[in-house]
């Protein structure tokens, strides 16, 4: 997997949708208070910060890949919560947690089947986790715009070895996966969270941050530029509604699970 980093404070200021369905997924958590919690891929912290308020007994790790996520999360620091700097594909804790909590970020994880045995074995006995990615379907008009600007003349080399950065399944294709494990409990639904940004600026910050990362990481900084500004316009474009907002597909998996711990392996 490559590690992608982003800015976190231009993050904070273009991920409302994100904290709305975080904001959701804990307002639904029934916890007693003295939790061990983890947060995979906290970003900027802002709902890392939230669960440790939940949890006053108790204690939460954040952990994200990007330094400039992390960067803007230590502003969120409390005395029961702790953020760390790792790839989630190489999770190493010698703890096991009550809960692992994960908003709009498990998307850019590729292999999920190792991801699942992973979490398995980082949960404790009757420990439960609450997921939240994108799925099949999401944010249709910025992969097919992003994949048309790849194709052009003078892009297309950079983009002749590139790994699509996303995992975006269906909502039957990952209960399936889930079926394999030795979760129990298991329920995966899915949500239609279409969103339109209010103006033109609000889009454009969420393009930026996350969206171009990746495409700009492949890009020479002497066609950066170029790029995004491609992207932009034809964005801007295509998504315009009369009323002056701009229309984005947003498909999520939702999927709630336990750990009961009665195997010795997660598959």
């Amino acid at each position: 997997m490559t590690t992608f980093d982003f800015d976190g404070n231009k993050y904070n200021a273009a991920s409302t949708h994100q904290k709305e369905w975080g904001n959701k997924l804990i307002a639904e958590l029934a916890l007693r208070g003295d939790e061990t919690i983890l947060d995979l891929g906290c970003g900027d912290g802002v709902l890392t910060k939230q669960l440790a308020e939940r949890v006053p007994r108790g204690k939460v790790v954040g952990v994200d890949a990007s330094y400039g996520m992390l960067e803007a999360a230590q502003r969120q620091q409390a005395d029961n919560l702790i953020f760390l700097q790792q790839n989630i594909n190489d999770l190493q804790f010698d703890e096991r947690f009550d809960l692992i909590f994960s908003n709009a970020a498990l998307h850019w994880i590729r292999d999920h089947r190792a991801l699942l045995l992973k979490l398995w074995e980082l949960l404790k006995p009757g420990g439960m986790m609450r997921l939240n990615f994108a799925a099949d379907g999401n944010c249709q008009h910025f992969n097919r715009i992003a994949q048309g600007v790849m194709r052009l003349p003078e892009f297309a080399a950079y983009f002749e070895h590139f790994e699509w950065p996303w995992f975006m399944p269906t909502l039957e294709a990952y209960a399936a996966l889930l079926k394999e494990s030795a979760f129990t409990d298991i329920r995966v639904w899915g949500e239609n969270a279409d969103r339109c940004f209010p103006d033109a600026e609000a889009i454009t910050k969420w393009i930026d941050q996350p969206s171009l990362v990746p495409f700009l990481q492949a890009v020479d900084a002497v066609d950066k530029s170029r790029f995004r500004e491609a992207i932009v316009m034809r964005m801007l474009q295509e998504t315009a509604q009369g009323d002056c907002t701009y229309f984005e597909t947003f498909r999520r998996i939702n999927v709630f699970a336990k750990n009961n711990h009665s195997t010795l392996s997660g598959f």
